[in-house]
């Protein structure tokens, strides 16, 4: 059998974060750009093209052995054009619509008797759930955009439709967790997540979750794996929850690698993307266990700082632990333009986290010493 050749639609970070592996495993990975200065075409074969042109992404798939995604955006009638062509596409197009669309996803959620908030379909009108509540757009939406907290009817009827309206739930932190899925049903997760948000964008995420007990870490997990069988997920799927009290309540699904799941990479003995090529090639799945006590990844985001490579004078000094990677993005205010994570072990979750936010303030210019 020769080695087989991996198309991606999409060649950001997450693309360009599955080389390594997909090096490290001999598989070909091609990829499917919007342009060759994205993060990932940068250093992997791809073909420039319009992901919304089926045509175009049909001919790129026929010199694939099976074609997988790291956004959200490919449209449904692109997958679908894929699947009818006799493409392996994963996930399927009636998986990956539960990361594409609000909505659909609550009522799935509903379907397989796991916890949503109370929510409803507005398309006009007066709102059913009791203000302040939570506006979604059902499609198009990512780290904040097209999410609206609305405190009164007419702010409400400002809003373009249809939405999503969800209760305004009162948590007490946000918590992720990965799983992994294969074509013949072997599944696995990872250590719960905590992820920490501001302004609708992850800045920090810190593994396992503190203080988090059994019962519930078990609770995650089982709902993560009654979500991957129960929509046939084949790759690596991310479930955003909102913890509440002592149970959860699931937020959004992102059928993808993840930035939830950055940590893996060092932290776990086997990274979320080397399991999503393993999941979608239907290989035998890898062990998620941790490799260390805890893991601690921040984002780095732009800032006043251009120059990305001079800080690693400091920082790799102060913290030779720390570990970076960027993904030679353009810097932009706000812009996610790479990570680093810190391992650690024993009772130093603490110190892990102020070394994590220095390097954090110092690539971002906010410090300079």
């Amino acid at each position: 059998m020769t080695f087989p050749t991996v198309g991606v639609i999409g060649a950001g970070q997450l693309a360009r974060m599955m080389v390594a592996p997909a090096t490290e495993l001999g598989i070909n990975l091609s990829l499917f750009a919007a342009h060759s200065e994205d993060s990932a075409a940068q250093v992997c074969d791809h073909t420039v093209g319009d992901y919304q042109d089926s045509q175009a992404v049909l001919a790129f798939a026929k010199n694939c052995d099976v074609v997988t995604f790291e956004h959200e955006q490919v449209p449904q009638s692109v997958i679908r054009t894929l699947e009818a062509n006799g493409i392996r596409v994963y996930p399927r197009a009636d998986s990956f619509i539960f990361s594409q669309d609000k909505l659909a996803m609550r009522e799935k959620m509903d379907e397989l008797e796991l916890p949503n908030p109370r929510y409803q379909k507005y398309l006009g009108g007066k709102a059913m759930l009791e203000f302040p509540l939570i506006a979604k757009a059902p499609t198009g939406g990512y780290d904040g955009r097209g999410v609206w907290v609305v405190n009164s009817q007419e702010e409400l009827e400002a809003l373009p439709t249809p939405l999503l309206l969800e209760e305004k739930l009162d948590f007490t932190r946000e918590v992720a967790i990965m799983v992994a899925r294969s074509p013949h049903g072997q599944a696995a997760t990872w250590s719960p997540t905590w992820t920490v948000q501001r302004d609708g964008i992850c800045t920090t995420t810190v593994t396992p979750v503190p203080e988090l007990s059994d019962e519930l870490a078990i609770a995650a997990s089982s709902i993560a794996l009654t979500i991957a069988q129960g929509i046939n997920l084949v790759g690596v799927m991310a479930v955003e929850l909102f913890q509440v009290g002592d149970r959860f309540i699931i937020n959004e699904l992102a059928l993808r690698p993840h930035n939830s799941g950055h940590w893996t990479i060092e932290g776990s003995k086997t990274s979320q993307f080397e399991q999503h090529l393993r999941a979608v090639l239907d290989l035998p799945l890898g062990d998620t266990s941790r490799t260390s006590d805890w893991a601690v990844m921040g984002n780095i985001l732009g800032g006043e700082k251009s120059d990305m490579y001079r800080p690693y004078l400091h920082l790799m000094a102060r913290t030779p632990a720390l570990k970076f990677h960027h993904y030679r993005k353009k810097v932009k205010p706000g812009r996610k333009i790479g990570h680093v994570t810190l391992l650690g072990d024993g009772d130093n979750l603490v110190e892990l986290i102020h070394e994590v936010d220095h390097a954090l303030d110092y690539l971002s210019g906010a410090i300079d010493e």
